[in-house]
């Protein structure tokens, strides 16, 4: 309904495009529901036109339509509806100020004017014109064109009448000249493939949340002197049902025994491996289409709700892996995706991710930048997650990843830094902290890249804690070697402790080490037997747990899996029937209890002063030993590491204080299935000098074992 003036009269002017309609009336249903204004039909292809004379200002209307078979519908006109979106929202987005656009754009739910429906709101620039399609109209664009507002390159329509559940896309005639139906980018549920629809699904308040205890706590606690002992699972392949199609556990179903089994093993958080929608489930999820919904896969966002929430209550964090470094090329997602290169630089040596051959985001684009930081406090703010952890960090900081020379462009300074990815690096974390104290920003980044857990005000990249990518491929580098040739190696043992404190370190062992033919972390180890392979591995995470940093450990690994991970099918549990695996699990158990309790293993884990070397350079015996202990230097743990097959009596360690040292881990034991040789629970500290320490320990030292000790004051 458009102000006009027709033979020198004015009046109003309403349009309508309606399909098998016959006849098209305005009704004004507020001042007389009688009254009606009659549409002339102007062809064959559905469009209606009427003058209504001498009316000057808009009024609320609806149109009744007599259709081919003699039926009558009357709805309310969408363009009945102003713009539900503000300049002010528009200006703010156009700049990269509006750090939850996520509440506008996309589809909602709203009431205007007591009209119910869907507002649509999408950012395609270089489009001609879109329009909303779905199952209620019959996926013709030509029904619903939205409103181009402005210079913004943003497109609105509120429809009357939608509900939730309903399917829909954008249809876009694109500045290429060509028609692209598109998902929307801001959706918060999908179809499954090949469709991929987006689905009209209110998030925002629609789940009644039990955490409030969680996340009060979270904004006051200080996660850096807490204990961290993070479970990485897949979801899709964590446990299926066998009885049922080898499907997968649905977000509902896997809440219970997900707590159960993160409680059982004295895990902290659990980390998921990416859930946002994606539709190649052998993406394992690193290649989203949808960045604000979870996956259609395991149920609806309500149950994803709730599978976090039980995680709350029972005490469990939550961290999911967040991938803003590339996306996919799929047709109906964000590639090209108004006709022209929007979200993705144009150029391939900027823009095309070779090892994954993927897009990459834009960073320097204002609305692009706004996009991605949106979608991180969505998930912060959507789904009470604790934590992102970030993947492939230094294929966005890097102009020549994984290029060679002349495949790529240098910064404007000449180098190979990506200045615009790090600025938003920076800026997502600090509103991050800003929006949601407590929460955490890890980061995935595999070089030596300077300052990543540093604060970004001091120049750093704002992460809390960083991946300790050198401490894993040297210490797998090293049990992958066998027995006896480990003492040329040993250097391996104890490099990683000349960076250990540059960077906020998490130890972690991860999903990308147990694939691609790299084998499992069992069947990594160097040893004839899986019984062999099995004790060296209950040594590794020994000392993986009593070394600084906090704790990441793949699904499957915390038991031995012998068989390479497989995203298709569930992990093999079975195997906890035999010894060797049992006795995996339950020297995880014990560690992660250990390192729980007792404050002198976690706080201050991160910084200087907790740890010290006793001896680094018996590289003949392939034997380390340090000491941990707490701030106060009150309590003193020895750690000693023994990595041949050899039984070594009366091995000799110095220790700084006289009294008894308890032994309370021994990875040979024999509950762990191991030889069950040992020190009899500990040993009294003997005045004899050694290791620059005036007292000493004489010790049963089995074969590849960790020997964990706690001093005892007389």
């Amino acid at each position: 309904m458009h102000p006009c003036t027709w033979r020198r009269s004015k009046g109003l002017v309403v349009r309508a495009f309606l399909r098998d309609a016959e006849r098209c009336e305005v009704i004004a249903y507020e001042r007389n529901p009688e009254e009606r204004f009659p549409l002339k039909k102007l062809s064959d292809t559905g469009l209606f036109e009427g003058f209504l004379k001498g009316e000057r200002a808009r009024f609320p209307y609806r149109l009744r339509v007599v259709q081919g078979n003699g039926e009558i519908r009357q709805f309310y006109d969408p363009y009945a509806f102003g713009p539900t979106i503000g300049e002010e929202d528009l200006y703010l987005f156009n700049e990269g100020s509006e750090h939850r656009i996520y509440r506008k754009f996309g589809s909602h739910l709203r009431e205007i004017d007591g009209v119910s429906g869907v507002s649509f709101v999408v950012w395609a620039p270089g489009a001609r014109r879109v329009s909303v399609v779905g199952d209620f109209n019959c996926w013709d664009g030509r029904y619903l064109p939205m409103r181009p507002l402005g210079s913004s390159g943003v497109w609105e329509i509120f429809i009357p009448g939608l509900e939730r559940g309903l399917k829909y896309k954008f249809e876009i005639h694109g500045a290429d000249d060509y028609l692209h139906l598109k998902t929307d980018p801001y959706g918060t549920s999908f179809e499954a493939p090949p469709h991929n629809a987006s689905i009209i699904y209110p998030v925002d308040d629609v789940y009644r949340w039990g955490d409030d205890a969680w996340m009060r706590e979270r904004s006051e606690s200080d996660w850096a002197n807490r204990p961290m002992s993070i479970y990485e699972v897949h979801l899709g392949s964590w446990k299926r049902r066998r009885e049922d199609g080898n499907r997968p556990y649905t977000y509902r179903e896997a809440a219970a025994e997900l707590v159960e089994y993160v409680n059982k093993m004295g895990y902290t958080h659990v980390e998921f491996m990416p859930l946002a929608e994606h539709p190649y489930s052998g993406s394992w999820g690193y290649q989203v289409t949808g960045f604000f919904a979870p996956t259609h896969r395991f149920g609806e966002p309500e149950d994803f709700m709730h599978l976090v929430d039980q995680l709350h209550q029972n005490g469990i964090g939550v961290i999911l892996d967040w991938v803003p470094g590339h996306f996919p090329k799929d047709a109906f997602a964000l590639a090209r995706f108004d006709g022209s290169h929007l979200y993705e630089h144009e150029d391939p040596r900027q823009g095309l991710h070779l090892d994954w051959g993927t897009l990459i985001f834009n960073y320097g684009r204002h609305e692009v930048r706004g996009f991605l930081i949106a979608n991180a406090l969505a998930w912060f703010d959507r789904y009470h997650i604790d934590g992102l952890r970030v993947d492939a960090v230094a294929s966005m900081i890097y102009l020549d990843y994984s290029r060679e020379d002349g495949a790529w462009i240098p910064n404007r300074h000449g180098g190979r830094e990506n200045f615009e990815a790090i600025a938003f690096l920076r800026q997502a974390n600090q509103l991050a902290h800003e929006y949601y104290p407590g929460v955490m920003m890890i980061a995935e980044e595999s070089t030596s890249f300077g300052g990543v857990t540093r604060p970004a005000s001091e120049g750093g990249l704002g992460y809390d804690l960083k991946w300790n990518m050198g401490w894993m491929n040297d210490t797998l580098s090293y049990f992958g070697k066998d027995p006896l040739y480990r003492k040329w190696h040993h250097n391996l043992l104890t490099f990683g402790m000349i960076y250990q404190y540059s960077e906020r370190f998490v130890q972690v062992f991860s999903h990308d080490e147990v694939v691609h033919g790299k084998a499992s972390m069992l069947m990594k180890m160097a040893a004839e037997s899986i019984t062999e392979k099995a004790g060296t591995l209950r040594a590794l995470y020994a000392l993986m747990w009593m070394w600084p940093g906090k704790k990441t450990l793949f699904m499957g690994c915390d038991f031995g899996q012998s068989r390479e991970w497989s995203y298709d099918r569930s992990l093999d549990w079975d195997l906890l029937q035999y010894i060797d695996h049992q006795g995996i699990q339950y020297i995880i158990q014990d560690l992660n209890a250990l390192y729980r309790c007792d404050p002198a293993l976690h706080e201050g884990e991160l910084e200087e002063g907790g740890f010290e070397w006793v001896a680094l350079d018996d590289a003949d015996s392939s034997v380390i030993a340090f000491l941990r202990r707490d701030r106060n230097r009150t309590v003193h743990y020895l750690v000693l590491g023994h990595y041949t097959p050899l039984t070594r009596e009366h091995y000799r360690v110095g220790v700084p204080f006289g009294g008894f040292w308890r032994e309370v881990i021994n990875s040979d034991a024999d509950l762990y299935g191991g030889s069950g040789a040992g020190n009899l629970g500990g040993k009294e500290a003997e005045p004899v000098r050694c290791d620059n320490h005036v007292y000493s320990l004489d010790l049963t030292v089995p074969g590849n074992t960790t020997l964990v000790f706690k001093h005892e004051p007389r």
